[in-house]
């Protein structure tokens, strides 16, 4: 549940760089499930230029 509720928060972000800072601060044992809700979701993008910077 706590996932879900981080990744919508990250799919609403206003910007794509407020979405990718979020992504950022995910709790580390949050992170595989938030992750794959958001590919899930079509929002694999947020996580691949998070891991890029």
């Amino acid at each position: 549940m706590m996932a879900m509720l981080w990744a919508q928060k990250i799919m609403y972000a206003e910007t794509k760089e407020e979405a990718i800072a979020l992504y950022k601060r995910v709790p580390r044992l949050l992170k595989d499930k938030v992750e794959q809700i958001l590919i899930e979701s079509g929002c694999e993008d947020l996580i691949k230029e998070s891991e890029e910077q």
